[in-house]
């Protein structure tokens, strides 16, 4: 009950724009690419932006320069490789970042993911950034890989984090508890410095549910292209499937990256010529995606919260998702979906086999996690909570101010 009270405040915070003044403040965010901003987080900026704040995107510009320039953001172009192995290119990055804040001398700087955190950290720091909002979205290839690379950096970046998020007027948020407990346990961040905002928030408008279209039941996974987020795992259960004669079609949505554990375009390529799922790449109508599905699935090894399954969510679609942070956030066993064991096969086919047979079971999971989309996961109120710790963080840098 006391959830449903803070998200109708939060709601009537958006909505009424009450104790929500920004005025004269000047917030940057950086983010990685461009897309992601406008699909992760273009909803606070704008908001920030209607509470009377200028707001600045520094970000990697492709194609989303137009609506992002529309809502009367500045764009500041900058080269952020997400790869991380080049250590050249990522200290000309820092470089650029101290530069750009130095000029534009941010009130706030919002800074996405765990790279544009570091970078954007540090170079708050050396020049002075008031107040520093860090959002993770999830903790990425550099704390899941076992890889010798990420082994080797991530004692590294876990001091580095230890400095740069408990500094005074810096605040970090998560997006389940797993990731908070994990700042607090073994990174070692001061409790009240972190807090959960639960993921990027969904539009419950433009995400709505549909009758099932008619024919052979259709599981989207959409998602970037990583082995990371099982998609070999799925592809290895649409093979068990098929081998199995179970009517059920597997299709893939979503664009490569430059990400360390991207699948090759070789693989791809593989995967669509044998035929055991369908290779769709990058779609800019998900919700049209949804439309034409009957379950979501997401394999992933661990997630933030992830904004496909909140999407999938409020489309009013029965997922099927491992049982990992994030995921089982949104995905919620024996009530939106199923659960599975990351890393695994026959249990992710058998789970996909279970609601691919039972359109009554699909139909009930369906409508309850359009409920949890409305009730907890709304646009509106993730808007609300992120805007409140603005403030909170403008309150502490003006209590540290010299008098």
């Amino acid at each position: 009950m006391g959830y449903l009270y803070g998200a109708g405040l939060a709601r009537a915070l958006v909505r009424g724009r009450a104790n929500m003044s920004l005025s004269g403040r000047k917030i940057l965010y950086l983010v990685s690419e461009d897309w992601y901003f406008c699909s992760h987080r273009l909803p606070i900026a704008r908001a920030a932006r209607d509470a009377g704040a200028e707001v600045i995107v520094a970000t990697r510009v492709n194609d989303h320069a137009k609506p992002i320039e529309a809502e009367g953001f500045r764009l500041i172009p900058i080269a952020l490789s997400r790869s991380g192995r080049n250590p050249f290119r990522d200290l000309q990055t820092l470089v650029t970042l101290i530069t750009l804040f130095r000029k534009e001398r941010p009130d706030i700087t919002h800074h996405v993911a765990l790279k544009p955190a570091l970078y954007g950290s540090i170079a708050a720091w050396i020049t002075g950034v008031p107040a520093v909002v860090n959002a993770f979205a999830g903790m990425g290839f550099m704390f899941i890989s076992n890889g010798l690379f990420a082994r080797t950096l991530r004692p590294l970046i876990r001091a580095a984090f230890r400095f740069l998020l408990n500094r005074p007027a810096c605040h970090a948020i998560v997006q389940n508890p797993d990731d908070r407990a994990m700042f607090i346990d073994t990174i070692g961040i001061e409790p009240h410095r972190i807090s959960i905002i639960r993921g990027s928030g969904v539009d419950i408008d433009r995400y709505h549910p549909n009758p099932e279209p008619a024919g052979t039941p259709v599981a989207v996974c959409i998602s970037r292209m990583l082995w990371d987020k099982g998609i070999g795992e799925l592809v290895e259960a649409a093979r068990l499937l098929h081998a199995k004669g179970i009517a059920l079609q597997i299709r893939l949505v979503g664009p490569g990256d430059d990400n360390p554990a991207a699948i090759p375009e070789s693989t791809l390529a593989a995967w669509k010529s044998e035929g055991i799922v369908d290779i769709a790449g990058a779609s800019d109508n998900i919700p049209s995606e949804y439309a034409q599905a009957h379950i979501a699935v997401l394999p992933s090894y661990r997630e933030g919260l992830p904004k496909s399954l909140l999407e999938a969510a409020a489309a009013g679609l029965p997922m099927v998702a491992t049982d990992v942070p994030g995921c089982r956030e949104v995905c919620r066993h024996e009530e939106t979906g199923l659960l599975v064991p990351a890393h695994t096969v026959e249990p992710l086919a058998q789970a996909l086999t279970q609601l691919a047979n039972d359109e009554a079971l699909r139909a009930r999971y369906g409508n309850s996690a359009r409920t949890v989309a409305e009730t907890e996961f709304a646009e509106d109120i993730i808007v609300a909570e992120t805007i409140a710790r603005y403030q909170t963080c403008m309150i502490s840098a003006r209590n540290l101010s010299p008098r």
